[in-house]
């Protein structure tokens, strides 16, 4: 009898395991295991300054240091790759990465493609052409603001040494700017809810052209995209765009390409669609449908 995969799920920024909290359950009653990593500085590892209870003291958030300072994109890899690891032993592993966590995931594979029997992009950054902060510059990137934060950005990234965001800010500007990056189709207490799941830092490192997926590492571990039709933040042309750059890297191992409706974090708070799609790459063969859906 083959044994059913583990499915080793990786959030992006600001994020943390608890988001997939729903989309594990929903994996559980299929019949699936599922490990949520929180990479370092993040989860019970993240810092939640004093200063960022209420009532919020934005001068003092602006200034007080944060665990995450000096976290590289290399530490992320070897975090997951300690998890892998321990999966391994257990059977074959589906290593799924999100948003930013799509960076992490790709300099995984290209780390150790032996410890992955697929990899499971959803609407995630799969750089390959360039590094993800020259993908900004491009025209599938042109209707996204990417200072629509800067009211809730606080502090000096150079002097902290990360980012920080004011996710409990109530600016109606800076929240009517999440909503439309992140979750557009939520209702407001799903949204209100979600945000409050986001942590305040995020570390500064996406990574290099060093980075990007590597033919002769990451281009051979089979690997699926789903894409986030309503995607504000991170848009269907730039998914489509790397889809179609991955395929021309490695055209003998094609991304297999699904679709899925809703913003960038619907798929998080209404996960049974997102749940099936992933059983179904657990199937006797491995992969789901080529054709995609």
């Amino acid at each position: 009898m083959q044994t059913s995969p583990t499915f080793v799920l990786v959030h992006g920024a600001f994020a943390n395991s608890f988001s997939f909290a729903p989309l594990q359950a929903e994996l559980a009653l299929l019949g699936h295991r599922s490990a949520a990593v929180d990479l370092p500085g993040h989860g019970f590892g993240a810092t939640f300054p004093a200063a960022y209870q209420t009532p919020q003291d934005l001068v003092g958030l602006a200034s007080e240091p944060g665990s995450i300072k000096g976290v590289t994109l290399a530490d992320n890899v070897a975090r997951v790759i300690e998890a892998l690891e321990r999966a391994k032993s257990n059977g074959p592993t589906v290593l799924v990465g999100h948003s930013r966590g799509g960076a992490t995931i790709t300099a995984v594979a290209n780390a150790r493609p032996d410890l992955i029997d697929r990899i499971v992009y959803v609407s995630a950054w799969c750089p390959v052409e360039l590094d993800v902060a020259g993908y900004y510059a491009e025209p599938e990137m042109a209707d996204v603001d990417a200072g629509a934060f800067a009211s809730a950005l606080l502090g000096n990234p150079g002097e902290l040494g990360l980012l920080r965001v004011n996710f409990r800010t109530a600016d109606p500007t800076a929240l009517t700017a999440f909503r439309q990056a992140f979750a557009a189709d939520l209702t407001d207490d799903e949204f209100r809810t979600f945000l409050n799941t986001f942590q305040p830092d995020e570390n500064l490192d996406a990574g290099t052209p060093a980075d990007r997926a590597q033919a002769a590492t990451w281009g051979t571990v089979p690997r699926t995209y789903v894409r986030l039709a309503a995607d504000a933040s991170l848009p269907p042309a730039v998914q489509d765009r790397m889809i179609r750059e991955a395929d021309a890297l490695t055209p003998d191992n094609p991304f297999d390409v699904h679709t899925l409706e809703g913003s960038h974090l619907r798929w998080l708070v209404h996960p049974k669609p997102a749940a099936e799609l992933l059983a179904g790459l657990a199937g006797p063969t491995g992969s789901a449908n080529p054709a995609g859906s």
